[in-house]
């Protein structure tokens, strides 16, 4: 799944709930700080996109990406592709997504 004309895989809410809950997937949420500081997917980790630096992702396990509803978190796997991570999932419908199927906020 290397270069920027690579599939990028939509993950399901319930993959992502899952993956959460054991602890397989490490969610990165690409919003901006002040964003993430008003209400997040319990779990994520902030790492802004404009800031972002793939090299500061895990090395190991199932990288995910987040954002607001789904723009900025497909630009930060094509920044990660750019950098050699071979990383293709993000979680498309975001934090908005998140919000409006009425689940927990953190």
């Amino acid at each position: 799944m290397m270069g920027g004309s690579a599939a990028i895989s939509d993950v399901t809410f319930d993959e992502l709930k899952e993956g959460l809950a054991d602890g397989s997937i490490t969610l990165v949420d690409v919003r901006e700080a002040y964003e993430y500081e008003a209400g997040t997917i319990p779990g994520a980790v902030s790492m802004p996109l404009s800031g972002f630096d793939p090299r500061a992702l895990p090395e190991t396990g199932r990288v995910v990406f987040s954002c607001a509803a789904g723009v900025r978190s497909r630009r930060a796997i094509e920044l990660s592709r750019a950098a050699g991570r071979d990383l293709g999932e993000h979680f498309a419908p975001g934090f908005k997504g998140w919000v409006a199927a009425g689940e927990a906020v953190g």
